[in-house]
C-alpha cells in the first residue's frame, strides 16, 4: 500500500513556513547514507507495476463517464474529503486519478495514458518520472498537482522558463478551473501584492529561479531561519507583523519539471540576492583604469586561463607588473588582494566573457544570457565587479556594484521541500546523483506508442568552415523534401552567423534567441510548417513542443540538426527530442567541428595534440573525431560534478559554521 503523505503536511497550514529540516549528522554518516542512496539507484523501486496501477484507475472509469457534472462533482467531494482525512491510499488515489481523467477528456479534450498515470503516480511518491520527449509531462503533472491539492496541500509545479510557465498555466486552466481550484504564476517583473496571491494559490506555476530568489527575499524578510514559537508571536501583530511581508506559504510540494536541468545542470551556479553598493566616478576611472591594465598583460606569460573552470590566475610576472603600474594610482587599489581580485576579475572580463555568447547589449545595457535556457536574465547581474567591468568593455554605462546580501545553492534550497518530486526526458545520467543528494529515485515509465525517432549519424570536420558548410547541404536537401528543419545553437552568435549564410543562398528561415524572445510563441508555432527552416539556440530546447502541420509527417516529420556538443550530453538529447513526438515520424543528426568550445575547454591534452595534424592535413576518421568530442563531453560532465559538489559542501560549511540554515553568506 502506498504510504500516507499526510503526516508531513498539517492540513491547512496549522503553522507557518514549513519547510523539511536537515538533521545534524557526522561527517561519516552522511558519506555513507550518500553511498547507500547512489547504490539503491540501481535498485528496482517498489513502486505498483503500470499494469496494477491502470486496472486500479480503469476501475472507475465505466462509472465516471455515465455521471452528468452534477453526479460528478459529488463525487469530487467525497475523494477530496476521503483524501483529507485517511491521506494518499491507494484506492483514494485511484479514484481522484480516475476522477482527474475523466475531467480533463470533458475540459481539455484529452485523455491520460495509462503510462501518464504510472508517471502521475510515481510524481505523488516522491520519485523522477523519467518520460520520454513528446511523451505528455505536462498533462502527466496534473494527476500528482490535482490530488496533492484537493487534500489540502500546497502544491509548486517548477519549470525552467516564464514561456512555459504561462504556457502550462494557461492550458490546463479549464480543468483546474472544474474543481474550484486556484492556479497562480510567477514570471518576471511582478510585483509583491501580485506574487503574493498567486503564491497562495492551490497551485502555483513558477520558474526555479524566481522560486528560489523569493525564498531568499522571504529570508531576507525574517533575517533568521524562523522556528514556531517566533512565527506564532509574530502572528500577535496582524498585518503589521513580517508574516506579512512574506511570500511564500512554505515549501511543502514541489513537482519540478526537466528535474535534470534544475536540480542538476543549473546547481553549480548559487544563488546571489545582492544590495546596491557604493559608486562614484572615482570609482568608474579606477575599474576603467584597471581594466587598461588587463589589457596589457599577455596570456601565459602574465596569467594563465583554465577553461575547464572558466578560471584564471595571475603569474608571478603578472603580479610584478601591476604592482608597478599600480604605484601611481589610487590608494584605494593599493592593496596587493585587492588590486589582484580586481585585476583577476578584469582579466576574466576580456577572456572568459563573450559578447553575444554570454550576454547581449540591448539599450546600452549588458544583458546577460541564461546558459541552459538561452533567454535573458534582465534583472540579474555577476557579482564582485565582473558585470561593471564588462559594462566598462562594452562601453556601456557603468551601474552600481552590488553586495552580497544572501546566498544559497539550488541543492540546499529544493532539499527544504517537504515532499518533491520530479520529471524529465533526460534522468538515466544523472539518476545516481539525484538519489545520493536529494534521495529522488528514478523510475523509467515507458512509451505510450513506439517512437519513431531516427537517428542519422554524426559527422564530425577538422574546422568550423567546413562543418558550417556541411550543415547548408544538410538543410537543403531536407528543405527541397518539403520537411520542416530545426537548426540548434549554443550562442547568439552562432545563430546569427548561420542565419547569415542561409540568406545568402536565398533559403528562407526564422532565427529564435534570446534577441527575438517576444516572438518565440508565434516562431514555435510555425515551426512545423511545410518546409520551414527555424534556427534557434537553446529556448527551442526543453519544453517547447512543435506541431507538425497536415501532411508533414508524412514526409518524413521534423529533422532538427545539432551544430555543437553541450556540456552535458542530456541537452544534446533535449534538442534532439523536439522531433518524433507523440508517435510522429523525425529524424535527427550531429553535425560539429575540432573547433567547438567543447574541445578548447575540455579536451585533453592528447585530444588537442591530434586535433592540430588532424585540421592542418584535413584528416576525417570518423570514428576517432567522434571519440574525441565524445571524451571532451564526459571530462566536462565530471567537471561540473565535483563543482556541484564543492558549492554544495561549502554551503554545509558555512550553515555549520552559523549554526543555523537558511542564511548564507
Amino acid at each position: 500500500m502506498l504510504k500516507s503523505h499526510t503526516r508531513h503536511f498539517p492540513a491547512s497550514s496549522l503553522f507557518q513556513y514549513p519547510e523539511r529540516q536537515e538533521k545534524e549528522e557526522a561527517w561519516l554518516d552522511q558519506h555513507l547514507k550518500g553511498c547507500m542512496r547512489s547504490l539503491s539507484a540501481r535498485i528496482t523501486t517498489p513502486l505498483p507495476g503500470i499494469q496494477q496501477i491502470t486496472d486500479w484507475v480503469g476501475g472507475h472509469e465505466n462509472a465516471l463517464a455515465a455521471m452528468d457534472n452534477d453526479q460528478l462533482q459529488q463525487y469530487y467531494q467525497d475523494v477530496r474529503a476521503g483524501l483529507c482525512r485517511k491521506g494518499f491510499a491507494n484506492e483514494l488515489v485511484a479514484r481522484s486519478f480516475a476522477l482527474i481523467r475523466e475531467v480533463a477528456q470533458r475540459t481539455l479534450g484529452m485523455r491520460h495514458f495509462d503510462v501518464q498515470l504510472y508517471g502521475g503516480w510515481a510524481l505523488l511518491h516522491g520519485m523522477v518520472a523519467e518520460m520520454e520527449t513528446g511523451e505528455g509531462k505536462t498533462i502527466t503533472a496534473t494527476l500528482p498537482a490535482c490530488t496533492a491539492a484537493f487534500a489540502g496541500i500546497p502544491v509548486h509545479v517548477v519549470t525552467v522558463n516564464d514561456y512555459l510557465v504561462e504556457r502550462d498555466a494557461q492550458n490546463l486552466g479549464p480543468l483546474y478551473r472544474w474543481f474550484g481550484l486556484r492556479v497562480g504564476t510567477i514570471v518576471q517583473d511582478m510585483g509583491f501584492a501580485e506574487k503574493k496571491q498567486s503564491y497562495n494559490s492551490h497551485i502555483t506555476y513558477c520558474t526555479n529561479k524566481s522560486l528560489a530568489f523569493d525564498f531568499l527575499r522571504d529570508r531576507l524578510t525574517f533575517g533568521f531561519k524562523p522556528n514556531q514559537i517566533q512565527l506564532q508571536l509574530e502572528r500577535l501583530y496582524g498585518e503589521k507583523s513580517r508574516l506579512a511581508k512574506l511570500l511564500l506559504p512554505g515549501l511543502y510540494y514541489a513537482i519540478v519539471d526537466e528535474v535534470d536541468s534544475v536540480l542538476i545542470d543549473e546547481a553549480r551556479t548559487p544563488l546571489i540576492i545582492s544590495g546596491p553598493g557604493r559608486n562614484s566616478d572615482e570609482q568608474l576611472e579606477v575599474f576603467d583604469h584597471i581594466l587598461e591594465c588587463a589589457r596589457s598583460l599577455e596570456d601565459s606569460r602574465d596569467f594563465t586561463i583554465d577553461r575547464q573552470s572558466r578560471t584564471l590566475e595571475l603569474t608571478d610576472d603578472g603580479k610584478d607588473k601591476i604592482s608597478e603600474q599600480a604605484e601611481a594610482y589610487e590608494v584605494q587599489w593599493m592593496g596587493i588582494q585587492r588590486r589582484e581580485e580586481l585585476l583577476t576579475q578584469a582579466l576574466t572580463a576580456l577572456h572568459l566573457f563573450k559578447r553575444d555568447q554570454d550576454y547581449l547589449i540591448m539599450d546600452g545595457k549588458v544583458q546577460i544570457i541564461d546558459e541552459y535556457t538561452g533567454r535573458l536574465m534582465a534583472d540579474r547581474s555577476w557579482e564582485r565587479g565582473l558585470h561593471q567591468f564588462i559594462e566598462v568593455k562594452e562601453n556601456c554605462e557603468m551601474t552600481t556594484t552590488h553586495d552580497t546580501l544572501a546566498r544559497m545553492s539550488y541543492q540546499s534550497f529544493f532539499k527544504r521541500y517537504r515532499l518533491m518530486a520530479g520529471m524529465t526526458g533526460t534522468a538515466a545520467e544523472v539518476s545516481r546523483e539525484l538519489a545520493r543528494v536529494y534521495n529522488l529515485k528514478v523510475v523509467k515509465v515507458p512509451t505510450n506508442i513506439p517512437l519513431q525517432r531516427l537517428y542519422l549519424r554524426t559527422r564530425t570536420l577538422p574546422d568550423t568552415k567546413q562543418k558550417w558548410q556541411t550543415v547548408l547541404d544538410s538543410i537543403k536537401k531536407i528543405h527541397e523534401l518539403g520537411r520542416p528543419v530545426l537548426v540548434g545553437t549554443r550562442s547568439v552568435a552562432a545563430s546569427e552567423h548561420l542565419s547569415s549564410l542561409l540568406t545568402k543562398t536565398g533559403l528562407p528561415h526564422e532565427v529564435l534567441n534570446a534577441r527575438q524572445d517576444k516572438k518565440e510563441a508565434q516562431i514555435i508555432s510555425e515551426a512545423g510548417q511545410r518546409a520551414k527552416i527555424t534556427i534557434a539556440t537553446n529556448m527551442a530546447g526543453r519544453g517547447t513542443d512543435i506541431i507538425l502541420a497536415d501532411g508533414v509527417n508524412e514526409l518524413g516529420g521534423l529533422h532538427v540538426i545539432g551544430t555543437e556538443l553541450h556540456d552535458a550530453g542530456r541537452i544534446d538529447r533535449q534538442l534532439f527530442g523536439r522531433c518524433g513526438r507523440h508517435g510522429n515520424n523525425g529524424s535527427y543528426e550531429l553535425i560539429i567541428s575540432l573547433e567547438d568550445d567543447l574541445i578548447k575547454n575540455h579536451g585533453s591534452l592528447l585530444t588537442r595534440c591530434f586535433a592540430g595534424p588532424i585540421k592542418m592535413h584535413r584528416l576525417s576518421p570518423p570514428f576517432l573525431l567522434e571519440k574525441f568530442m565524445r571524451q571532451s563531453q564526459r571530462r566536462a560532465e565530471s567537471k561540473h560534478a565535483r563543482m556541484r559538489q564543492d558549492l554544495l559542501d561549502m554551503d554545509k560549511e558555512k550553515e555549520d559554521k552559523l549554526a543555523f540554515a537558511g542564511q548564507v553568506d
